[in-house]
């Protein structure tokens, strides 16, 4: 019988390295590769590109284990879904998550295409998510991990059906403290190695100065207004706030006061109480579904708005052209266009979109 094999997405981390070894412990047949991104890549004295320290950390778990390893370089189709799109949303006035479209484009995207070219079966990343077949229904399933804490399933959201049927999460019935102890028993170069917590093309959490570099647009001042729309200060370039924000205002109010709204053609930023930005109902679109192909009727689920939230209980209801209306049982803090919100029923993701307006 012929072993089944897999690529692994290796990105010079211990998850995805512990990733590989699980693999090959369950009997594939293994190979390692690393997307080239040329984000923050350093140069040789000849001028000539050098291999990053994430490339040349996988590389060296990949020949500890023994398998083979590919680079494949996907700057141009990485600027031009994730980087733009970026600075697009920021332009418009939303506030949007790179790491999902990342997932969806590159990494269970165009990674999964070149493996398949590869004559791989499946791809293997080290997300902290399970992967379920449902029998009755016929579809792929996605789940939260084990360990509530390294959850990842809200950033995957995205993949498709058939990206499911190709892909492995190992790490998912794993906690942070055993991936690292089985690269540490391994002896693998990453056991100890920190975990990126920065979008990798924004290093600094500098998003205004990203922009203005990118882009070459020039993000003029203008004015902050209150409740009311009366002004009350000046600010920096409207792409530059979020929802929910406190620091950086620059604004002597007597009492706290946090970003409400903004308005990107007048160039405005509203300010408020922080009990002025709890709503309870949202519009999303571009959805994505796992138990059903598309949502049509009414369902009572948990949902997140973010990443870090705890998720609610709240109704979702299909709207028109793709669209549906999610209203949370209790109001939500900064509900945020652009941002994702995420279902859930327990364990089971039921889908995501992504957040237009606020109702």
């Amino acid at each position: 019988m012929e072993k089944k094999n897999a690529l692994i997405a290796m990105s010079g981390g211990v998850d995805s390295s512990v990733a590989a070894y699980l693999t090959m412990q369950e009997g594939f047949q293994c190979g390692g590769a690393i997307m080239r991104l040329y984000i923050g890549q350093t140069r040789s004295e000849s001028g000539a590109a050098a291999e990053s320290p994430d490339v040349q950390d996988a590389r060296s778990v990949a020949e500890t284990l023994g398998i083979p390893f590919y680079i494949f370089d996907c700057a141009d189709f990485f600027r031009q879904k994730v980087m733009e799109s970026f600075c697009n949303c920021y332009e418009t006035g939303l506030t949007p998550n790179p790491c999902i479209l990342c997932n969806h484009y590159l990494k269970f995207g165009l990674f999964l295409q070149k493996a398949l070219e590869l004559g791989y079966e499946y791809i293997v990343t080290g997300h902290y998510a399970q992967v379920d077949y449902d029998t009755a229904s016929g579809r792929y399933l996605l789940k939260r991990a084990a360990d509530p804490a390294k959850d990842q399933s809200y950033f995957l959201y995205r993949l498709s059906q058939n990206q499911l049927s190709h892909v492995r999460f190992p790490l998912g019935t794993l906690t942070k403290a055993e991936a690292r102890e089985i690269a540490r028993a391994q002896g693998l170069i990453n056991a100890r190695k920190r975990d990126s917590q920065d979008i990798c093309f924004v290093p600094d959490g500098d998003y205004r100065g990203f922009l203005t570099h990118y882009t070459g647009h020039d993000f003029p001042a203008g004015n902050f207004l209150d409740g009311n729309g009366k002004v009350i200060g000046t600010h920096t370039g409207a792409v530059g706030y979020t929802i929910g924000q406190r620091k950086g205002l620059g604004l002597a109010m007597g009492e706290p006061v946090y970003v409400c709204g903004k308005n990107m053609e007048e160039n405005t930023v509203t300010v408020g109480s922080n009990e002025s930005l709890f709503r309870r109902e949202l519009v999303a679109d571009d959805w994505f579904w796992f138990p059903f192909p598309a949502l049509t009727s009414p369902i009572h689920v948990t949902a997140k708005a973010r990443s870090r939230m705890a998720d609610q209980p709240a109704w979702v209801y299909p709207g028109e052209n793709g669209t549906a209306r999610v209203v949370f049982d209790e109001p939500q803090r900064a509900l945020t266009p652009g941002q994702a919100v995420v279902l859930y029923d327990g364990d089971t993701v039921i889908g995501g979109g992504t957040i237009r307006r606020i109702l």
